[in-house]
């Protein structure tokens, strides 16, 4: 334990300061406790006082926050996580990049923008690149934030059309219990894209859109014998795809037209005699001019912060041996006794 010091915090400006502090202090009681601080408000100063370290820390948390305030940033539960997530891995000097571009405006005026700095990264990369492969866990903003970039194109006229697909791969319920003609049976597969869209465009566009052909949202198996041009094209939960799905998918590429290709290796719904399409793309692509593949990690998850600690117990859990079930261990005994 280091020795107690006190360190001082200038906001110029009251409104920032305002939104540091959150309603009921609740930003600034969440820093107290991540680090083991006390942060007192005196005018547009704030006091932080406790050890050394975890002191400097939090000033360049409360730096950090204040600087993304004064660029108009909402400071929020999964802002102040991120934030002192970058201070203690000492990546804080990123905070700058993180009040970027908007993305898309939503139909309802909700600017889209990347919330972490390997969002940001993603964003770019799909900017720079013809083909960008997104991996990551749940929540990390794979999708939408593809979605939001193909919306913005499309307003901007570089692409003529958006289409989003998705392997219609079975997980847990079979597609011939399901209702309905073959499009009701696909439909639920694809409603997380249907909801992306209808966020970004609303409705009655969306509607629209739909029934030139200008926005097309179907299952993978569609594609096929395609050429695609002047088209943003979305794959999404390409862990489902076989490595042949996969090929067939990215030779549909044609002139003028981007792909964005997105899943999470870890969450695969394949038979186990199946080498997943994706894992295979990122090993056979890794380095191929105009293709970029960005590794999105739980500390890029924009859920509630809960999402984040359930990911991170899975994956501890997954580097440990797998214990024998009981039944396994009894077996042999069992067949001796017949």
């Amino acid at each position: 334990m280091g020795k107690t010091v006190e360190r001082i915090v200038n906001a110029e400006r009251v409104e920032d300061l305002i939104a540091v502090f959150g309603s009921f202090d609740e930003n600034i009681k969440r820093i107290e406790q991540a680090l083991d601080v006390q942060v007192v408000n005196r005018g547009t100063d704030l006091r932080v006082s406790g050890d050394e370290e975890m002191a400097d820390k939090a000033v360049r948390t409360l730096e950090g926050l204040l600087a993304l305030a004064s660029k108009g940033e909402v400071i929020d539960e999964q802002r102040v996580r991120y934030l002192i997530t970058l201070v203690n891995e000492g990546n804080d000097a990123q905070v700058a990049q993180m009040a970027k571009d908007v993305v898309c405006i939503t139909a309802k005026g909700k600017p889209i923008k990347a919330k972490t700095v390997g969002q940001q990264n993603y964003m770019r990369a799909i900017a720079k690149n013809t083909v960008t492969i997104g991996v990551g866990p749940a929540g990390t903003g794979k999708t939408y934030l593809a979605v939001a970039a193909a919306v913005a194109a499309f307003r901007e006229r570089t692409v003529n059309r958006i289409i989003l697909t998705r392997p219609a791969v079975e997980a847990g319920e079979r597609l011939g219990f399901l209702p309905g003609d073959l499009q009701n049976k696909v439909d639920p597969y694809l409603r997380p894209l249907y909801d992306a869209l209808y966020d970004m465009l609303g409705a009655e566009s969306f509607q629209k859109y739909q029934e030139r052909g200008s926005i097309e949202v179907a299952p993978l198996a569609y594609m096929r014998g395609r050429t695609l041009d002047d088209s943003f094209i979305i794959l999404d939960e390409a862990q489902n795809t076989t490595r042949e799905q996969m090929k067939m998918f990215l030779t549909r590429l044609g002139f003028g037209s981007k792909i964005v290709i997105t899943g999470d290796v870890t969450q695969t719904d394949l038979p186990d005699d199946k080498v997943s399409g994706l894992k295979d793309a990122i090993r056979v692509l890794e380095g191929v001019k105009d293709i970029a593949i960005c590794r999105l990690t739980s500390a890029d998850v924009v859920r509630h912060a809960l999402v984040q600690q359930i990911i991170n117990a899975y994956e501890k859990a997954a580097q440990k041996p797998d214990i024998k079930k009981p039944a396994q261990q009894f077996k042999g005994r069992y067949q001796r006794k017949k």
